[in-house]
């Protein structure tokens, strides 16, 4: 019996580049997902119905596949820090997380074209940023650009330095895609890791 095809619903260069470190042979689709949030709907629950429609999404016309859909929800004091497009929203998004707690909510859906079925996960990170003045946001956002990640850095690189602690249960998750719960989802559906 040969294996379903692995296919990653998301164009993330990030999640790609995840996914490249526990299974080298899988394409990228784009789900085509509407990510507006729906009215009370909390950080959790978008990022959790976001990766299912995006699994789904990419998903469509393939049958024999194991499809891979994630999503990130950052949080802080109760607002959504979505990402900021553009300097001046990173710089104001970094003075609002300096000194607080952000919470990302890192959701996973392994959909299985055979059957149906769906395995999910939702990852929970707590973010300790330090206190930053105006001059280390400026100096870290000339830097590295962080334009197209939720609350404007990239763990991975220059803004670890940013934090004081992070706290949850897989360092992948941050970055966007769940290896540790991905490698499980994998194993149950029939995919052997390592």
């Amino acid at each position: 019996m040969s294996l379903p095809r692995l296919v990653l619903g998301s164009t993330s260069r990030y999640r790609a580049e995840l996914l490249r470190r526990i299974y080298a042979d899988f394409e990228q689709r784009s789900p085509g997902t509407d990510e507006h949030p729906l009215p009370g709907e909390t950080p959790r629950e978008r990022a959790l119905r976001l990766a299912v429609a995006k699994a789904r999404g990419a998903a469509v016309d393939l049958h024999d596949a194991l499809v891979i859909g994630s999503d990130q929800v950052a949080e802080c004091d109760g607002l959504v820090l979505d990402k900021p497009g553009t300097l001046e929203r990173a710089h104001e998004q970094l003075a609002t997380c300096s000194g607080r707690e952000v919470h990302f909510h890192t959701a996973l859906c392994l959909y299985d074209t055979r059957n149906g079925a769906e395995r999910i996960h939702v990852d929970h990170t707590r973010v300790c940023f330090r206190s930053l003045d105006a001059a280390e946001i400026v100096r870290y956002v000339e830097r590295e650009q962080p334009l197209d990640c939720a609350g404007s850095f990239k763990c991975e690189g220059l803004g670890i330095s940013l934090f004081e602690r992070i706290d949850n249960e897989d360092p992948s998750a941050l970055v966007g895609l769940p290896l540790i719960a991905l490698a499980r989802l994998l194993r149950e559906a029939g995919i052997s890791l390592p």
